[in-house]
């Protein structure tokens, strides 16, 4: 899996309905109002622009002043560890895991310790992570999530990550997961509604 791929499907499944207006509001000059009503997501967003080679790995300027433009500065921080490194080091597997703890860390909230005890985290640790993050609820669970991941060592993975989800009845957030993953893999592809608009690039807009 495409580590670049991996994180623009990280940073959409972090945008609110709001930011993805903005974002086709931003880019109404750069891309055409055809592709536009065609856009569902950031990543069919962040897609088309691959396809116009406005964005890419090595030149993301304009992804950049973007996230600058939502003041999404958490989003720009995870373009900066990208860009650092830390990202592009990453296994397939582990670039997996990355795309499901950015979901699950959106979306867990207040259930954080319920996911915690059936992912095998200690109520030592737990209190431990409460005391380290005590106004961050999504800081909470990243880090209970890194305490079971290497703790599980190579043995974790997205599918243990989802049954825990759903023993713990967070099914949506399973089903968010595991939609992403099929999502992440399709992109590699592009899907073909939006492969058809970035090869008709030399349409009249």
């Amino acid at each position: 899996m495409d580590p670049f791929l991996v994180l623009l499907h990280s940073l959409s499944g972090s945008l609110s309905g709001n930011d993805l207006m903005e974002l086709k509001f931003l880019c109404r000059e750069r891309v055409s109002k055809r592709k536009l009503e065609r856009v569902q997501s950031g990543l069919d967003l962040f897609t088309v622009l691959l396809g116009q080679n406005d964005l890419e790995r090595g030149r993301t300027g304009l992804l950049r002043e973007l996230l600058a433009s939502l003041r999404r500065h958490d989003l720009l921080q995870r373009l900066d560890d990208f860009e650092a490194g830390t990202a592009t080091a990453a296994p397939p597997g582990e670039a997996d895991l990355q795309v499901a703890f950015d979901i699950v860390c959106d979306n867990v909230g207040r259930d954080w310790k319920r996911l915690a005890r059936e992912l095998k985290v200690s109520e030592a640790k737990m209190d431990g992570i409460e005391e380290k993050y005590p106004r961050s609820l999504s800081e909470r669970v990243r880090e209970s999530l890194k305490v079971w991941k290497n703790a599980e060592k190579k043995n974790a993975s997205v599918a243990g990550l989802v049954k825990a989800l759903r023993t713990c009845r967070l099914n949506l957030v399973a089903d968010l997961v595991e939609e992403a993953q099929e999502s992440v893999s399709k992109s590699e592809d592009m899907s073909p509604v939006l492969r058809d608009s970035t090869v008709s690039s030399s349409e009249t807009p």
